[in-house]
């Protein structure tokens, strides 16, 4: 057999044993589907993917967890080498932009539109900050899958202890500095911390948790009166007065406590009330709501310029590798109707993307059992897109970790670390601009 053609069956083989949506014994369609939900959300995952097979019974769903957004985004670039790409991904929006710009996802109008599309308003109903997410250069990619936005989350039995109202969380940055110094504890009188009374979310800026601390310090900056970048995507943003004044708070709570190693998460250190106060999402509900003492959630501290939260999420893509996006499009199309999305809100802590679920009678009924989920649903109108940008939002997203890194851990000056990262961000957006 000549080399050219023996390497031309061998490819084809290749490509038909690793394809995505193929057809199984039983004539069903079977789709690929990767996320990275946290555990204690997959349960109600399941049961989604149970009824909608059951709903569906041409088509089957094989769900495959990857353990971190950042290495599902890698484990994708790699698939789309390889032509093994999903039928459809769970993706973060501040790595949508790289996956549709290398032309690997078809624009939900390409289904939208189409004889099994939305319906008139449908597109209305899911929050705009959702949208504005889940697209890139004015381009609707995905569909937003869940919502989630940063609530303050806060030991009560902690709050009685220090002496502190347990009914006034701290409504105040002067309040959370002070609640923070109070519950901060020695309590073996070693002179060692042996309980904090805040989590400051610092990681590595070089690690899989970086895009975590900048979404957690994203409202600090915004109720300081700040932004990301400027409106034109020329600049840095972060930088500014409001910048420094909310380094200068994370720095002043980090050293307070004694610049604490924390030998966990913040939803373990929580866990264990070595942490009497933690930033955090609703997707950890599932696992607090038996926490053996008294805890609630509140709104972040209102800063200089107010209160703020971000309302974030992740959304479902289709890949154009997909041998069946017809198929996949229906699984995209029923996650995110209403009944869906309650039912998975209810059961996974996370909140949902459309307006008229907050309406339906059973999910209301279920907010009046349900007061912490409640409480994450009352910040949905606080919430706010972060910056959604054209270009370089994973190095931008890197520059802002590593100032952040430099002024807790490297003890370096807030305004200083952030000068030094912007003029990285400004030669970024402005490859021509000396610096």
């Amino acid at each position: 057999m000549p080399r050219r053609l023996r390497l031309a069956l061998l490819t084809a083989l290749a490509l038909l044993s690793s394809c995505r949506g193929a057809q199984g014994d039983d004539g069903a369609v079977r789709l690929t589907f990767w996320h990275s939900f946290v555990p204690a959300s997959q349960p109600a995952l399941d049961e989604l993917i149970r009824r909608f097979e059951t709903e569906h019974p041409g088509i089957r769903v094989d769900a495959q967890y990857v353990s971190t957004g950042d290495d599902l985004v890698q484990k994708l670039i790699a698939a789309l080498h390889s032509e093994t790409a999903p039928d459809v991904s769970w993706v973060h929006g501040d790595f949508l932009g790289r996956l549709a710009g290398a032309g690997a996802l078809y624009p939900v109008q390409h289904f939208a539109g189409g004889p099994d599309g939305l319906a008139e308003g449908e597109l209305a109903d899911i929050f705009p900050a959702l949208l504005q997410a889940a697209s890139w250069r004015d381009t609707l990619f995905a569909m937003p899958m869940e919502a989630t936005t940063l609530a303050l989350l806060y030991n009560r039995d902690r709050m009685r202890a220090a002496g502190l109202d347990p009914a006034r969380p701290p409504d105040t940055w002067a309040d959370l500095r002070a609640y923070t110094r109070a519950m901060t504890t020695d309590d073996d009188g070693d002179g060692r911390t042996d309980r904090y009374g805040f989590y400051v979310p610092v990681f590595p800026a070089s690690g899989p948790l970086n895009v975590w601390m900048v979404l957690q310090w994203s409202p600090f900056l915004w109720m300081a009166g700040g932004e990301v970048v400027d409106s034109a995507q020329t600049a840095a943003g972060y930088n500014g007065e409001a910048g420094v004044g909310a380094l200068t708070l994370w720095r002043d709570l980090y050293e307070g406590m004694g610049r604490p190693h924390y030998s966990f998460g913040h939803d373990g250190c929580f866990v264990a009330q070595a942490c009497a106060m933690i930033l955090d999402g609703p997707w950890d509900l599932p696992r607090f709501r038996d926490l053996p003492f008294d805890w609630g959630i509140a709104p972040l501290p209102a800063g200089p310029h107010g209160r703020a939260t971000y309302l974030d999420g992740e959304h479902l893509a289709i890949f154009r590798q997909s041998a069946h996006p017809d198929a996949a499009w229906a699984f995209v199309k029923w996650m995110v109707q209403p009944e869906t999305q309650a039912f998975f809100s209810a059961r996974s802590g996370y909140l949902p993307v459309r307006r008229s679920v907050l309406a339906l009678p059973e999910y209301r009924a279920h907010l009046a059992r349900d007061p912490r989920l409640a409480a994450f649903v009352a910040q949905i109108p606080l919430g706010r897109a972060r910056e959604a940008m054209d270009e370089h939002q994973v190095e931008i997203n890197q520059h802002v970790a590593e100032a952040i890194e430099r002024a807790l851990i490297g003890r370096e000056d807030p305004a200083a670390a952030l000068a030094a990262m912007a003029a990285r961000t400004d030669r970024l957006l402005q490859p021509g601009r000396p610096r």
